[in-house]
């Protein structure tokens, strides 16, 4: 049966080469090699009740709300308040406006999820401005394009709510489990900068001195998304509200919100509502994909043939753990985040499991690498998404500017996996 597998698996990359949604093309993989397996009845069988199931899960409605506060928040003009603040305190640093737009990012993330929308939203804010005081455009447009991929890992994640659902894991754990390592991975990028201006001082200008007022005044601008932050968070963590209800609790905030700074009216909500049937829609088509072609490869055994195989292989776990990085690094050159996360965590995870490995560890860990592909060619849809933005900018630059922010990922990766209580003393901390 593993064969059949294997033929199956490169059908469906060769349907998605071809250009076929990869949703249907795992769905339609899986049912033929359902078929294959077994027999039409069961197949069909199989057809006719997963997307009902999937569809009408409980634990996925965290998707569309989640997808719709954050919607809310980009309506509601948070962003241009947090990069505010963000610059008057860390203006003075080298490349500081680049160091306020990694800040930006990340706070923009704890209250979006979507890494697309955070390098847009932020890009938006950040480019021009950096391009008035003279920075580099390579480093301008490197900084909102890596500093967006941190709307992934920062919870809420989208992904990291599908690979809770794939593995069976607590979305609320996960999210937890993210925090720390999301932070890590800001100060390093910070760093980063920090560095690269120092060597290369022409890449950005001294930034101009604030006063202490004018940097408690610039605080006023993260009123309203201290209040969303500290409401969602506090309502998951302390166990008031279910994950669902912290999610739906968040969308009526940022609408109510979105309200009060008068960005709401009739135009903008009905574009809150159709961007978010439409990410919802897309998710969903994709979920349900994994799971039908997750299921033929279950009666094929692939996965667990794979586990028990590599588990009996004298050699270090962490060297199958980083052969598993590196193959997640090449396909994320290859394809966005959630199409990875449902093709490969069937195939993956019994193999970590068996390797003793923490599967909220992992989930975390899956995140950074996807971080990598959002900033290299030939797919890097953050790059992409800048490039849209700041369209006098050749993309080659972008990428080029991207590049250099590899390091600190690799680094931060390396640094959980040698300590990998950064990603798991909060989760045990909230939930025992």
């Amino acid at each position: 049966m593993v064969d059949v597998a294997v033929i199956g698996i490169v059908i469906m990359l060769a349907l998605m080469a071809l250009g076929m949604n990869v949703g249907l093309s795992m769905a339609l993989v899986g049912f033929g090699g359902y078929w294959y397996v077994l027999n039409f009845k069961a197949a069909l069988g199989m057809l006719q009740t997963t997307p009902a199931i999937q569809a009408g899960t409980y634990s996925l409605t965290v998707i569309p709300l989640f997808v719709l506060m954050g919607n809310f928040a980009f309506m509601s003009g948070m962003s241009k308040g947090l990069y505010t603040a963000a610059n008057r305190w860390l203006n003075r640093l080298p490349g500081g406006l680049s160091c306020a737009t990694m800040a930006a990012c990340a706070g923009f993330g704890a209250i979006c999820g979507s890494t697309a929308a955070t390098a847009a939203t932020m890009g938006t804010v950040a480019i021009p401005e950096m391009r008035k005081y003279g920075y580099d455009d390579a480093l301008s447009t490197g900084s909102v394009s890596v500093g967006g991929t941190l709307g992934i890992l920062i919870p809420p994640s989208a992904p990291l709510i599908v690979y809770g659902i794939l593995a069976e894991q607590s979305i609320g754990r996960l999210f937890a489990a993210s925090i720390i390592p999301g932070i890590l991975l800001t100060a390093l990028l910070c760093l980063t900068v920090i560095a690269r201006v120092k060597l290369r001082p022409s890449l950005a200008p001294a930034g101009e001195r604030c006063t202490w007022p004018e940097r408690l005044a610039s605080l006023k601008g993260l009123f309203w998304m201290f209040v969303l932050f500290v409401g969602v968070f506090y309502c998951m963590f302390s166990g008031v509200l279910t994950i669902n209800e912290a999610a739906a609790a968040g969308a009526f905030m940022a609408m109510v919100i979105t309200l009060i700074t008068g960005n709401l009216n009739f135009r903008s909500f009905m574009s809150v509502m159709k961007d978010t049937v439409k990410t919802t829609a897309m998710t969903y088509l994709l979920l349900i994909g994994a799971v039908i072609f997750g299921s033929f490869l279950a009666i094929t055994r692939l996965p667990m043939i794979m586990a028990n195989g590599i588990s009996a292989m004298e050699i270090s776990p962490y060297l199958i753990f980083a052969a598993v990085v590196l193959i997640y690094f090449i396909l994320g050159c290859l394809m966005d985040a959630l199409p990875m996360i449902m093709l490969t965590v069937p195939i993956f995870l019994p193999v970590m499991l068996n390797l003793g490995f923490d599967p909220i560890w992992f989930g975390v860990m899956i995140i950074f690498v996807m971080q990598l592909g959002l900033i290299t060619p030939p797919v890097g849809m953050n790059c992409y998404v800048i490039s849209g933005i700041a369209r006098d900018v050749p993309l080659q630059t972008i990428f080029r500017g991207s590049g250099p922010f590899i390091i600190p990922v690799v680094i931060a990766i390396a640094i959980c996996t040698a300590f990998p209580g950064i990603a798991t003393w909060l989760p045990t901390l909230f939930y025992g």
